[in-house]
């Protein structure tokens, strides 16, 4: 029988992209509501209690809510929004994260779906700390860029709909400029860090896509370690994953670019590290689909774990 899935928020840009790749599966059955009763709290009471698994589309302080309407003690829920990210309770929707991680998603009845930003450096830092490479009080810096995507209807607007008050032509943006990003709290507890981190993000004008990276003075670390022991730690992290991979550092090292579009459309994760042994340098780079990986393709994957399904199904 076909576990029931309800996305509470399915028209957003992460809902869509969710419900696209659960289209045509016979192992699920998408619920809906009807258009006109969206917002009625008691139609959505209902599907929330109903579904087997919901997976939340929503705003955090929506999030909340749904949560605090389902009465069923089997329904299991998803949450996409920043609601849950460090919150008891929740499992982190992670699987790569650490050896169990996977089981405990499969166990947990709340998970919390990562941040694209944000995996995407807990990608780089955890595998790092918890190998003793990276101090967890390390003064790390992050630089990313995304798609404009990433930011939500809003955004997406002001770059697509020339009609949109807030329309621009830029075709890069630093933002967050007061050093304040949603995701800063859930990459330091997630990432195994002691100190707040420096999170530097920009927009480009392409849909969809990240890179985000970690630059690394390799002189300044104890023990002084090689890109090899960098490389060879990441690595070993991520064997046999079948969606996060570490790109060989010959192949990295003949690269005179890295295209943030280059993993569109898939549920890949993939990290490089350059670096300039001479001097002591590199920058581990993670590349992803900010709505795959990054969102609607990792719901998708924690879900499958969570209905006992193959991990990589519909993916």
């Amino acid at each position: 029988m076909a576990a029931k899935i309800f996305i509470d928020g399915e028209v957003g840009t992460t809902g869509l992209q969710i419900r696209s790749r659960l289209e045509g599966r016979d192992d699920v059955e998408i619920i809906s509501l009807a258009s006109e009763s969206r917002k009625d709290a008691a139609a959505r009471a209902g599907m929330l209690n109903d579904a087997d698994l919901s997976i939340l589309c929503l705003p955090d302080e929506a999030a909340r809510e749904a949560v605090a309407m389902i009465e069923n003690p089997d329904t299991k829920v998803i949450d996409a929004s920043t609601a849950h990210r460090v919150a008891d309770g929740w499992v982190y929707g992670f699987p790569e994260l650490g050896p169990g991680q996977a089981a405990n998603i499969a166990d947990a009845k709340r998970v919390t779906n990562p941040g694209c930003y944000a995996l995407s450096s807990i990608s780089m830092l955890y595998p790092l700390v918890t190998a003793g490479l990276l101090p967890a009080d390390y003064p790390v810096t992050l630089n990313a860029v995304s798609g404009y995507s990433g930011g939500g209807r809003k955004m997406i607007e002001s770059f697509e709909d020339e009609k949109s008050p807030d329309h621009t032509e830029d075709a890069f943006r630093v933002y967050g400029l007061g050093l304040e990003h949603k995701h800063v709290a859930e990459i330091q507890a997630r990432g195994a860090l002691k100190k707040r981190p420096l999170f530097m993000p920009s927009i480009g004008r392409f849909s969809q896509g990240m890179i985000v990276q970690l630059p690394l003075q390799l002189w300044s670390l104890p023990g002084n370690p090689s890109p090899a022991d960098i490389h060879a730690a990441l690595a070993a992290h991520y064997k046999d994953c079948p969606f996060v991979s570490v790109a060989a550092l010959a192949d990295t090292a003949a690269m005179t670019g890295l295209q943030p579009e280059a993993l569109n459309g898939t549920n890949e994760l993939r990290l490089h590290v350059f670096a300039n042994a001479e001097r002591g340098q590199a920058v581990i780079a993670t590349l992803l689909d900010n709505l795959g990986k990054g969102a609607s393709g990792q719901a998708v994957q924690n879900m499958n774990l969570m209905l006992g399904l193959p991990e990589t199904a519909g993916l």
